[in-house]
């Protein structure tokens, strides 16, 4: 009889087994099938972007229904072009792509409808561990980066704001950004402007020093932000409004979290990190006011950056907010 009874039990078990097979797991697949594909192209992978990642690795686009697919697209120029191609419907990189396209006469647009970042995320690296003051970059070689890229305007920005003259430093814009560590490492440079999780490993190899946040120099603007094409917009709302809904999700809990919980969410965007080297650039960013609260992007914030653009005379005048910046929070 107890005999009887084991065998029933195992068979049960089985049985169950065998139902939770044939029910559970296909109607997971066809979930997931279910999922809208968005090919999102970024402009750079860092930790910059925690609250993206935790959005993706969370679960909260595909709550929404999307399947979030990022295309690495080193340089907001080249994100432009994949957006304006077709490549990709959704593009993340400094909003002055944005303007560059609409100076440029493109009827279609790029528009800007979420933002992520309120200010520069790169930090100073130098050569050596020293009592680091702007002025001591005068007579200096420094890898910046894109001529006309958000990570070079926001540098000379953070020169004009501490009254140092840039034609007294060495500018180096000739090096890719995918090459600036690689070109520092190689002997290139005096100083180089790097983003998370770069700047860490530079640091953690001993070939330099982190001895100054950018984006503290510099002030607020609109760093990074999520864009598509004006018609895509306005074609498929629905889905931007659940990408953002989604994205504003991954804001709260960045917010609402420390930065070892999410060093540990965000740990398989960076499987060559470690979880603490991750928590500490969280740490980093977090302590540096680099977030956005919620994905609006501000007409302030964004003055801002038009304001740095026409410093620089890569704007003769200011291009109307309402065009380039649509915001869908709810």
């Amino acid at each position: 009889m107890k005999k009887n009874k084991i065998f029933f039990s195992i068979l049960l078990g089985i049985i169950i087994i065998f139902i939770f097979t044939i029910i559970y797991i296909p109607n997971k697949e066809k979930n997931e099938s279910n999922l809208q594909k968005i090919k999102v192209a970024e402009v750079t992978h860092s930790a910059f972007y925690t609250p993206f990642y935790v959005a993706i690795e969370n679960g909260y686009f595909a709550e929404e229904g999307l399947d979030i697919e990022l295309i690495l697209t080193s340089g907001a120029d080249k994100v432009s072009a994949a957006v304006l191609s077709g490549d990709v419907e959704i593009g993340f990189a400094g909003p002055e792509a944005s303007i560059y396209v609409y100076e440029g006469g493109e009827e279609d647009y790029i528009v800007s409808f979420a933002g992520l970042t309120k200010r520069d995320g790169q930090f100073i690296i130098s050569r050596n561990n020293e009592d680091f003051k702007l002025e001591n970059l005068i007579g200096k070689e420094v890898l910046v980066g894109r001529l006309g890229g958000m990570p070079a305007l926001n540098f000379l920005n953070a020169l004009k704001n501490n009254n140092i003259n840039p034609d007294d430093i060495n500018l180096n814009y000739s090096v890719e950004f995918a090459a600036l560590s690689g070109s520092f490492i190689g002997g290139m440079g005096d100083y180089v402007n790097l983003f998370e999780p770069t700047a860490t490993k530079i640091v953690n190899e001993e070939f330099g020093y982190v001895v100054a946040s950018i984006g503290l120099l510099s002030g607020e603007v609109p760093y990074t932000a999520f864009n598509a094409r004006k018609s895509y917009i306005e074609n498929n709302e629905e889905v931007i409004k659940k990408f953002t809904r989604a994205l504003n999700k991954g804001i709260k809990y960045t917010f609402d979290n420390d930065e070892d919980t999410l060093a540990k969410v965000i740990l398989p965007q960076f499987p060559d990190s470690s979880q603490n080297d991750l928590a500490k650039i969280i740490k980093r960013y977090k302590d540096n006011d680099c977030f956005l609260s919620s994905t609006f992007i501000s007409e302030e914030s964004f003055k801002n950056l038009e304001n740095i653009m026409i410093d620089n005379n890569l704007l003769e005048d200011y291009v109307d907010y309402n065009l380039l910046v649509r915001n869908f929070n709810e």
